[in-house]
């Protein structure tokens, strides 16, 4: 198998992380709800392997665990109490077969250049439970962030697969788990902020979402631009100011867990 082509730092993806992931740690903590149904899917299994690990969020502390993260600058953030991670390709896993009890990987497979040929690999590398935290493309248009920002979620829909190709690529018995994201969710990915609008126009929060460095900086200015005059005049709270207590947001978060056949 080929490895797909990487960039100088590494990264396999479509996003390069020398240039959006410096500050990636700050923003993008493990949220405990989804650490708890990452857990639930893993079921017993004792050795797994994270895939795309970048720093490490949602590596389980109680299991042996290998990671695979291609770029340099994750790899470089991981804490000094997470093994240091492999540097290679969900593509090409340097692993024989049926390796690992199970195998995970979150938000990664959207950034992957062979998306059929990372989830085979996947597959071949675990015993028993594949496990992928992403999000369902056909269900980002229920964040607010598309009237501000259509062109950011377009790149989102364009960029993650549908949950038919990976549960086809995956192959087993697969199951679908909504995710509901909670009000503080600590790992702020986009919709991590869907009651907390201030916090988009931090440019360093958005940085740390790689969807961001695929839209120009018009893009970015008229998001502020607009955002920040909405908060002001009072317009977005008129409209959404119910998710500011709202406990969970039903977003586009999934798990889709592939279990072998019987």
């Amino acid at each position: 198998m080929t490895p797909s082509a990487r960039t100088p730092d590494g990264s396999a993806g479509d996003a390069d992380y020398a240039t959006i992931g410096g500050g990636y740690t700050r923003y993008r903590q493990p949220e405990p709800a989804f650490e708890a149904a990452i857990a639930a899917a893993l079921g017993d299994a004792a050795a797994v392997l994270n895939v795309g690990a970048g720093a490490g969020s949602y590596e389980p502390r109680d299991r042996t665990v290998t990671a695979v993260e291609p770029s340099a600058s994750m790899r470089a953030q991981r804490p000094p109490d997470l093994v240091p991670a492999v540097d290679a390709t969900a593509e090409a896993l340097p692993f024989g077969d049926d390796a690992f009890d199970a195998a995970m990987t979150t938000f990664s497979v959207h950034q992957w250049a062979d998306l059929e040929g990372g989830l085979r690999e996947l597959r071949r590398v675990a015993a028993g439970p594949v496990v992928v935290m992403t999000c369902d493309p056909a269900l980002l248009d229920r964040f607010w962030l598309h009237e501000y920002a259509p062109e950011v979620i377009a790149t989102e829909a364009a960029r993650y697969p549908s949950l038919d190709r990976v549960a086809a690529g995956l192959g087993g018995r697969v199951e679908v788990i909504g995710l509901p994201v909670p009000l503080g969710c600590v790992d702020r990915f986009g919709e991590a902020y869907y009651g907390r609008p201030e916090g988009l126009l931090d440019p360093e929060a958005r940085r740390a979402n790689s969807a961001w460095s695929f839209v120009g900086p018009a893009v970015q200015e008229r998001f502020t631009d607009r955002l920040g005059g909405d908060l002001a005049s009072g317009e977005w709270d008129r409209r959404y100011g119910h998710l500011r207590t709202q406990p969970t947001f039903d977003g586009s978060l999934v798990l889709v867990v592939s279990r072998p056949s019987d």
